[in-house]
């Protein structure tokens, strides 16, 4: 930078271009009273006042310097007095003006002798940003090969725990159906035989040979037979019908016709999945439900009847055989909360503060996936929901769904 440019002479006109005439001029109204004029070296009227000077000859003459060196004057006919305080405050504000006009020079100065280098800057800022936009698409690759990874591997996941839990369900019914079936085909097999029995007697009859029938039916004890079957035959009815039910109660669960999201009233999932469960051997569990009416939400009913299925899984393993499992429902406000209670053996905090981790699990080496709560809490998240969870050792806990009424775009 050259300092010698800056070593020139100043005017007032530079000077008092930085500082606003309006209000200059009105410190001097104040202060003098009287008319004033504010002139350069060459008699040119820069700013005055609006009150006329009638004989400028006759005014006082205050010099204005910067430096010692005069850059203009006041005129004025106020009291010496008065000319004394002004000479002192507009040497202060012209000497202020200076050293900013100096400054704001030396400012510009550097900025213009920065240029080259900004320019240089800015070619190696283009160079710099040419390479950043090719790592970004290379990022930008491999992090959308990593999504799809992810994904897939979310999709995995959310399987390996759908089929733990159809692993889990199956066995259950297949214990109930086992059950019914057994005694029908016990039922049958007695039929049959009774059945090939009375056959015997309608052939001696038919062959005129009423002394084998009669001995026949006293042999085979057949009025007792007679009597029984009507109880076999109702039982076998009632057993197919349980049959039936549960086959049923599994098609509502795993929503066959409904395996898209839509509206969806969550209280008939609640239903579907106790009546699964229900169907279940639990010895010594009381499944208790308090449903208030829900308005319909936009879900899929097939994912929520698996969270609600995991939940109440847990609910009933916790109880080790003995107590009970409430599920309750209610609106709070713009959302839907589903609870799901047990007084069953609760967790200590170690333990809830692990219990939506992927892959942990309270059951023994190999009759848990781990992934119940994980899947569930990313499925009520896609819904905008969240979980929450209260435990305490030895009194139960409490898992509770909330999914807002009306999910955000």
């Amino acid at each position: 930078m050259e300092i010698a440019q800056f070593d020139r002479d100043i005017t007032l006109a530079e000077l008092i271009r930085g500082i606003s005439r309006q209000k200059l001029a009105k410190a001097l109204d104040q202060s003098l009273q009287v008319g004033w004029r504010l002139c350069d070296t060459e008699n040119k009227v820069l700013l005055e006042s609006t009150t006329v000077i009638d004989d400028p000859t006759a005014c006082a003459k205050l010099r204005l310097r910067i430096e010692l060196e005069d850059i203009g004057f006041l005129l004025t006919n106020a009291p010496r007095d008065k000319i004394e305080t002004i000479s002192i405050w507009m040497g202060l504000v012209l000497s202020s003006a200076h050293r900013y006009s100096m400054a704001a020079d030396i400012h510009l100065e550097s900025v213009s002798n920065s240029y080259k280098d900004l320019q240089a800057e800015h070619a190696a800022l283009q160079e710099s940003e040419q390479r950043y936009r090719e790592l970004s698409a290379q990022l930008e690759n491999r992090v959308s090969e990593q999504v799809l990874l992810i994904e897939r591997s979310q999709r995995q996941l959310y399987q390996a725990e759908k089929m733990a839990s159809v692993g889990s369900l199956a066995a259950g019914v297949a214990h109930e159906i086992n059950n019914p079936i057994g005694f029908l085909r016990s039922n049958l097999s007695t039929a049959i035989g009774s059945v090939a029995k009375m056959r015997t007697i309608l052939n001696a009859f038919h062959a005129g040979d009423t002394m084998l029938a009669f001995e026949t039916w006293d042999k085979y004890d057949l009025s007792f037979v007679m009597e029984d079957f009507d109880d076999l035959l109702r039982e076998s009815v009632e057993g197919a019908d349980r049959v039936a039910r549960i086959v049923a109660n599994l098609k509502d669960y795993s929503n066959v016709d409904h395996a898209i999201e839509g509206e969806c009233d969550l209280n008939e999932s609640i239903n579907a999945v106790m009546r699964i469960i229900g169907d279940q051997p639990h010895e010594g569990v009381d499944l208790r439900i308090e449903l208030q009416a829900l308005p319909q939400i936009l879900c899929d009913r097939g994912r929520m009847n698996q969270v609600l299925l995991s939940l109440v899984q847990n609910a009933v393993r916790a109880l080790n055989g003995d107590g009970s499992v409430c599920v309750s429902s209610c609106v709070a406000g713009t959302d839907i909360k589903i609870a799901v209670k047990d007084n069953g053996c609760g967790m200590d905090e170690q333990t809830l503060s692990r219990i939506f981790d992927p892959f942990f699990t309270m059951q023994d080496v190999g009759k848990g996936t781990g992934l119940g709560l994980t899947v569930s809490q990313e499925i009520v998240a896609s819904y905008g929901g969240r979980m929450e969870v209260e435990s305490k050792v030895g009194a139960g806990s409490t898992f509770t769904v909330i999914l807002p009424i009306k999910r955000s775009t």
